[in-house]
């Protein structure tokens, strides 16, 4: 098991194969849309969530400021199962977004996120948002993460 600070990072005892990735402060945004579902296989990482009735806009479909916001968790949750970041300072860059099909929250919906380059301070990725349950296709996206910035030595002191 592995945690930082922010989050809770596990392997989950109900979904063997799967880890669970999930804040450790229930009052901030992530909570929301989590905990979250995450396996990693090969250059693809798997993140599920569980829509809620919250999640729903009108016409009872996914809200697409939900699926936005599931994304942008995605990425960060991909790129953590990858082993490439842990938590805290890491940001978003950009992020593009296609709306494909409409999102039900009677099944869980999966972010098929793909690593497709990494440099010194970014990570490029790409992915689909499918219904968890049937791979029906709800979004296409694109978006850029920042890594986080080491954290600078400590200056010594030039007074005794």
């Amino acid at each position: 098991m592995s945690a930082s600070p922010h989050f809770i990072y596990h392997e989950s005892p109900d979904h063997p194969g799967w880890m669970t990735w999930e804040l450790n402060d229930p009052t901030r945004f992530n909570s929301l849309f989590g905990p979250f579902l995450l396996k990693v296989e090969g250059h693809m990482a798997r993140v599920r969530m569980q829509p809620a009735h919250v999640h729903t806009n009108l016409s009872g479909r996914i809200h697409g400021g939900a699926l936005l916001g599931f994304i942008d968790i995605a990425l960060f949750a991909a790129s953590r199962g990858f082993g490439l970041i842990e938590a805290g300072t890491a940001v978003t860059l950009d992020l593009s977004t296609q709306f494909i099909g409409a999102g039900s929250a009677e099944s869980p919906l999966e972010a098929q996120v793909e690593l497709l380059k990494e440099t010194g301070r970014l990570l490029f990725l790409r992915g689909l948002i499918v219904q968890a349950d049937s791979d029906e296709r709800i979004a296409a996206f694109a978006g850029t993460i920042r890594k986080p910035s080491p954290k600078p030595s400590p200056i010594p002191s030039a007074i005794p």
